[in-house]
């Protein structure tokens, strides 16, 4: 009991906080993050891969550049320049859109001629760009290598030029990509903010639409607990899902519509039930005290019946009670092996005195000798009551057919038929219902609360046995339980 409370307690603490969070609160967000995901990524794929593209075509372009500048200063200046190297290689720069020297092993200017100033100083100190380039080739264990600068990209190459060595040195800025890369940058910044402010509108507007028919279905559900069992759920269609929820849920309230008349009806009926035995409880027992109380003959007649009308009120009381504990899983099964055969036989002569009284005729087929295994108790009751239904429902006949045969090496039937007006087609989903009772007009011999089919079907799913009924309209039906054969 104590596991039992601790789960109610924690199960209603879950849907506490579950009813702080609205589903439209939990749609509007998974689509607002999916929108800024998307933001996210396209803004990464912009600043990052673009960027990465850039600088791959960039390296493509000074490789090819650069090997087609080393040829042509392997060459030599064309007769056109008149043999002015330094003119040449600044022809090619502009040419190639490129900046292009020719280094000294030590890493001094070759070509172009470098200027110099008044005094004489150098411009230009190429000292750590040669450095760098020697490096990269000792790395790659190449004489021409391609590498990425701090904002260029480079070629370098060590080449053979007028019989001595000279290095070949190719840059390709990266200024114009870096530019362009800040640009797009700011531009995806304005519409990231664009696209989710746009989102934030159209999730929420989404959203909305999309728990307007939930909201709809749980206010007329809300109506259906409160009795209205004309409610439809059927609305605006939101798709496939929602109509078939909305299906379902029509079922549902038919269901519980049947249930509620059927509950109703059983309420009448047990009333009705328990009225009458106290009525004649209280009727005897003043007969008792006012007129036989003196009189043996009569007294004991009068007492007797008191009795009858007590063991009558057990027997009601003891139907709700049984189904009560087998329904809430108190009760468990006591298993054993028993003679099936002359099981029946004991219980058929309970029906003894409907044969003596009232003229009731059983039609046995039985066969002997049948062992099945189970819990005795219960499938005695099991058979009681599906004879004493045939009993209630048989025709003017008053015939009743009680056969037991075996079907094959592992199990036999039980099956009993009556002959009165069968079952509706409509009514045979639901005969094992908790409150069903037929609307059909007849006397009960057995009398009952409209809980016997009911505890049948409980005990028979216990047990995990095939059951059923067949009926066909003005014939009679017919009920069945296969049990499982135990060979003695």
């Amino acid at each position: 009991m104590a596991k039992r409370a601790k789960k109610i307690r924690e199960g209603r603490d879950y849907r506490r906080r579950q009813k702080s969070t609205s589903i439209y609160f939990l749609l509007w967000a998974a689509f607002t993050a999916l929108s800024l995901i998307i933001v996210l990524l396209l803004g990464f794929s912009q600043s990052f891969v673009m960027e990465q593209t850039y600088k791959h075509e960039a390296a493509q372009d000074v490789t090819e550049k650069g090997r087609q500048i080393e040829r042509r200063v392997i060459e030599g200046a064309p007769e056109a320049f008149g043999g002015n190297n330094s003119a040449y290689i600044r022809y090619l720069a502009v040419y190639y859109d490129v900046r292009v020297f020719i280094l000294s092993p030590d890493g001094a200017l070759l070509y172009p001629q470098e200027p110099q100033t008044p005094d004489g100083e150098k411009l230009f100190d190429f000292s750590q760009t040669l450095a760098r380039m020697q490096e990269e080739m000792q790395k790659q264990e190449r004489k021409s290598v391609v590498y990425e600068g701090e904002d260029e990209y480079v070629y370098g190459s060590k080449i053979s030029l007028y019989g001595r060595d000279a290095y070949l040195y190719v840059e390709k800025s990266l200024n114009l990509i870096v530019e362009t890369s800040k640009q797009m940058d700011v531009r995806m910044l304005l519409v990231s903010v664009f696209i989710f402010v746009l989102s934030f509108a159209i999730s929420s507007g989404v959203s909305g639409w999309l728990t307007k028919p939930i909201s709809e279905m749980t206010d007329k559900a809300k109506q259906l607990a409160r009795g209205d069992f004309t409610v439809d759920f059927h609305g605006t269609d939101y798709g496939k899902e929602m109509v078939e929820l909305a299906d379902t849920l029509n079922y549902a309230r038919d269901e519980i519509s049947k249930a509620d008349a059927m509950q109703k009806e059983l309420i009448a009926n047990v009333s009705h039930d328990f009225k009458t035995p106290l009525t004649m409880i209280k009727a005897y027992a003043s007969m008792i005290m006012e007129i036989s109380g003196d009189i043996p003959e009569k007294r004991n007649k009068h007492a007797q019946v008191i009795v009858d009308e007590a063991d009558r009120l057990a027997s009601l009381v003891g139907d709700v009670l049984e189904l009560s504990k087998m329904r809430s899983g108190l009760e468990t099964l006591k298993i054993s092996e028993f003679d099936m055969s002359s099981y029946l036989h004991e219980i058929l002569s309970r029906f003894d005195y409907l044969k003596d009284t009232k003229g009731y005729l059983f039609v046995l087929e039985v066969e002997e000798n049948l062992w099945t295994r189970g819990d005795e108790l219960k499938l005695g009751q099991v058979v009681y009551n599906l004879i004493g239904n045939a009993v209630n429902y048989t025709g003017e006949d008053k015939t009743v057919f009680v056969r037991l045969k075996k079907m094959n090496d592992a199990a036999f039937r039980f099956s009993v038929t009556d002959t009165g007006a069968g079952i509706k087609e409509e009514d045979l989903p639901t005969i094992w219902a908790r409150y069903y009772r037929s609307s059909e007009t007849h006397k009960r011999p057995v009398q009952g609360t409209g809980l016997g089919l009911s505890i049948v079907k409980t005990v028979l799913e216990k047990h995990r046995f095939v059951f059923g009924v067949e009926s066909e309209r003005g014939k009679g039906s017919t009920f069945y339980v296969d049990f499982p054969l135990v060979s003695k």
